[in-house]
């Protein structure tokens, strides 16, 4: 029975074993799979909300025994690569992420908190700063605290690295919280014998120190936005009602009178390893301590500057401790030799008491004594005396010695007797040894001007000592021949030595002498006539103009520097503002008197004549061209000056050049003229030769268009104007042109040297044409025309030529052995030019009608029926067959 029931039940079991469900199998990894996608992930496959939850827990056992058993050292690392794949995470998701990982700040695994200082260092703070972190950094600042009070001295100082982290990324954060962050470091420094050994993390204490005094208004920068804290007060109050800052600075001030003699006992404490040797963290703490007490001190004074209208000494036990316990150490020296190395720390040091002691003694009156002694250090520094006690390398002078320089305009304002000419003999020798590039050189600057300028007066208090004012002379001397060196790699020191110049100038503080390096800046002449330009070329506009400026403040300028300006001037490199700049300013300062007329104009003429125009910008000249003609008619007497241009330009003229300088000439020459013209019988005879050939050259280059308005009209226009301006002052000049041009025609030996004098047009076809076309130019000029009028004859001479030559042309043109020299000489231009200019005179019938109306003008108005003229010019008849294919070319 037994065996029956046990064998029935077997064969139930085994058919419910064999039943086949259809159900479908659902793994927990692919539901997983499915809610992650699109979401940012780490290397791993976490996302952020899993990375957050795995360091969320207090207890480090218990993180450890999460789901994933993921380390959390590996879970900072997880954001990290998550953050830096996807750093819009951090903008999303910043608040969340501060709030889970400032929870362990306070973690009692030291890993832990290096591995979340680093984190938030290197990735999430830096990932938000584009935003406003006040939010961010509040979120983390009561837990900050709360570390800065643990019981574990190691957690406490790595809560000073958090806060130090946390004002790098939000400086006012410090104003919120100065009274407890002062506080706190006041009594982690006064445990410092107990459990500081390790001097490493007594550093980054002190180091946050000072980046948060380094805050604080002093008397050397009142503004704090000049550190870049933006949008915000110089302290800002823990309630916003609070009407003045003067709570907040007694409230600060209180903390620092408490930190002080905190700081100073520190400093005291590491006195005994000087006696060995100066190891770099013991000198690293050494030196953070000294910048705290200076930090604190010109913070002291600005607050005690702020409150009263006078203020008061200083508080007797505030300057009293450092008197009495730091100062009195000074100078800190080594007991025997030591390395390069260790001095230059030692001096470093010594450095730095000297800044605190410079500051105090603004307040108070520091014994002869201690006074002695810090004036021998500075001119020591300065001049790298040998000295028993210390030794100093170049390359601290280099650092260090320009955080000395700020004091010596006071020092030298100071001290009486033989140290005032002491320590201007070592700034002096300081200012000229230093390299031009470095930081002591601007520093260098910067007292100079406060030492001559501000100090003027102080200068001239003994009158008997000669030697201060010999100082004075040599660094102002010392100017022009740094801006030689500085050259145009430093573009920024440059501009601080014209800025001093300008002011120096301005206070008549600039010598005649210093020429000779300032036309190095400009330019100087080499062999062959080639040109060196100095550095004023390729500065930026602001520093040219402020170079230039200082000219003006010069007594007298040399005639030499005036024409090393003018080569600058005609150098293409140099800006045209600026050249208008030049030109505005050296006339200012000839009208002040400290240039000669005689070197003011041949610079204007140089510029005029010599100035070369770009292709395409044939009417840049002009801007200046009528600047010289306005500064030359108020240079003085005018009668005077235009004698002395007339000549100057005649002779410029004669030499041929390039139409947009002869141009700016003429325009500078009836600027001064007048109606009737002031030019003498000999200059009018000189100026019609030159003329002649500047209009043939004008009807050359310029193409010949009716309408007025188009550029080329315009062209036109702007180069004749001058040449009519001359014509209508005088009928005669109008009379010897038209006679030059005449003779030019027909090839007479007395045109020859019109003839000289032309640039462009080139052939005897070429200038003919052109003359017609300066005649038809001048009829359309309304005054000219009224001229024209006048000299019917010399236009007729002018046609009866042109006929004349057509016809003997026309009759020779297939001989082989011409009989006039000056025919070949036509025919080889018609051969060689003619199939290039469709405009010549002998095959284009419009320019022989235009004449034709022309002299049908002059002879209506004069009403004269005895005037003949040939009409073989005027009238288009048949013609050889291949002048008409000139004519159809």
């Amino acid at each position: 029975m037994a065996k029956t029931k046990g064998s029935s039940k077997k064969q139930q079991n085994r058919g419910i074993d064999f039943k086949v469900s259809n159900s479908t199998i659902v793994l927990p990894e692919q539901s997983v799979v499915s809610e992650k996608a699109g979401l940012a992930l780490s290397k791993k496959g976490l996302t952020l909300k899993e990375l957050l939850q795995h360091t969320s827990h207090h207890n480090a056992k218990v993180r450890k025994e999460s789901l994933f058993s993921i380390p959390f050292e590996d879970a900072l690392m997880g954001m990290k690569d998550l953050f830096l794949k996807h750093p819009e995470e951090i903008k999303l998701h910043r608040y969340a992420v501060i709030e889970k990982l400032r929870e362990r700040i306070s973690d009692d695994d030291k890993t832990v908190r290096e591995n979340l200082y680093q984190l938030l260092k290197s990735v999430i703070l830096p990932g938000c700063k584009e935003d406003n972190q006040g939010p961010v950094i509040s979120l983390m600042m009561a837990y900050i605290f709360n570390a800065m009070t643990h019981l574990s001295i190691d957690i406490r100082l790595m809560a000073f690295k958090f806060f130090d982290l946390a004002v790098e990324y939000h400086p006012p954060l410090f104003f919120s919280f100065a009274e407890k962050i002062l506080q706190n470091y006041e009594d982690i420094l006064r445990k410092n014998q107990f459990y500081l050994e390790d001097k490493g993390k007594l550093k980054n204490v002190l180091a946050g120190l000072v980046r948060c005094l380094l805050l604080l208004p002093s008397s050397k920068e009142v503004n704090l936005l000049a550190k870049n804290v933006p949008e915000q007060k110089i302290l800002q109050a823990f309630e916003p009602d609070v009407p003045t800052v003067f709570a907040e600075y007694s409230v600060i001030i209180k903390k620092l009178k408490n930190l002080v003699p905190v700081l100073v006992n520190c400093f005291q404490d590491f006195l005994p390893v000087l006696h060995d040797s100066l190891d770099a963290q013991s000198f690293d703490c050494m030196l953070n301590i000294l910048r705290s007490l200076d930090h604190a001190v010109t913070f002291f004074i600005h607050g005690v500057q702020q409150g009263h209208p006078e203020p008061p000494p200083l508080d007797q036990s505030f300057s009293s401790v450092l008197l009495k316990k730091l100062l009195v150490v000074f100078p800190l020296s080594p007991m025997h030799h030591l390395s390069e190395k260790d001095d230059d720390r030692y001096v470093i040091l010594n450095i730095a008491i000297t800044e605190i002691f410079m500051h105090l003694s603004e307040w108070i009156c520091p014994p002869a004594v201690l006074f002695e002694k810090f004036l021998t250090f500075v001119e020591y520094v300065l001049v790298e005396k040998s000295c028993s006690n210390v030794r100093s390398g170049k390359a601290v002078r280099e650092k260090q010695i320009s955080t000395l320089i700020p004091f010596i305009p006071k020092l030298v304002s100071r001290v009486i007797g033989n140290w005032k000419n002491r320590l201007l003999q070592a700034f002096t020798k300081t200012f000229q040894d230093c390299s031009p590039e470095s930081s002591v050189k601007l520093a260098c600057l910067a007292a100079i001007e406060e030492i001559i300028i501000s100090q003027e007066d102080l200068l001239c208090t003994d009158v008997n000592d000669s030697g201060q004012f010999d100082y004075k002379i040599t660094l102002v001397r010392e100017l022009p021949k740094l801006l030689v060196l500085l050259g145009n790699r430093h573009p920024s020191s440059s501009k601080v030595v014209l800025h001093l110049l300008l002011r120096l100038g301005q206070r008549s503080l600039l010598y005649d002498d210093m020429q000779g390096s300032l036309k190095e800046f400009y330019s100087t002449d080499q062999d062959k006539g080639n040109i060196c330009y100095g550095p004023f070329l390729r500065l930026a506009r602001d520093s040219q103009e402020l170079s230039i400026c200082c000219l003006y403040y010069l007594s007298q300028l040399d005639s030499t520097l005036l024409k090393s300006i003018a080569s600058c001037c005609l150098c293409q490199e140099l800006d045209p503002f600026m050249l208008f700049r030049i030109i505005e300013v050296l006339h200012s300062t000839y009208k002040a008197g400290h240039i000669q007329i005689s070197d003011h104009i041949n610079f204007l003429i140089t510029l005029a004549s010599r100035y070369k125009v770009c292709p395409g910008k044939f009417r840049m000249i002009s801007p200046f061209a009528s600047n010289f003609g306005s500064i030359a008619y108020v240079m003085g007497d005018n009668s005077l000056v235009f004698v002395i241009l007339e000549k100057v330009i005649l002779e410029q003229l004669s030499l041929k050049p390039p139409l947009d300088n002869s141009c700016a000439m003429l325009r500078i020459l009836i600027a001064l003229d007048s109606k009737p013209t002031r030019l003498s019988e000999q200059s009018i005879c000189s100026l019609s030769n030159v003329l002649s050939a500047y209009l043939i050259d004008v009807a050359h280059c310029v193409p010949e268009y009716n309408d007025e308005s188009t550029i080329h009209g315009q062209t036109r226009r702007y180069y004749l104007l001058p040449s009519f301006i001359l014509f209508d002052r005088s009928y005669k000049l109008l009379n010897l042109v038209l006679n030059v041009m005449g003779s030019l025609i027909n090839g007479r030996s007395s045109s020859l040297l019109s003839g000289d004098h032309i640039r462009y047009a080139k052939g005897h076809s070429s200038i003919i044409n052109a003359i017609v076309s300066v005649l038809l130019w001048m009829q359309r000029d309304a005054k000219v025309q009224q001229i024209l009028y006048l000299y019917k004859e010399e236009i007729d001479h002018i046609s009866r030529s042109i006929c004349s030559l057509q016809k003997i042309f026309l009759e020779s043109c297939g001989s082989e052995a011409p009989h006039i020299s000056w025919l070949n000489s036509l025919k080889h231009d018609v051969y060689d030019y003619g199939y290039l200019d469709t405009k010549l005179i002998l095959n284009f019938p419009a320019n022989r009608g235009k004449l034709e109306r022309l002299l049908d003008k002059v002879t209506y108005n004069c009403k004269s029926q005895t005037w003949k003229r040939q009409t073989a010019l005027m009238v288009y008849g048949d013609l050889p067959w291949w002048l008409g294919m000139w004519k159809r070319i």
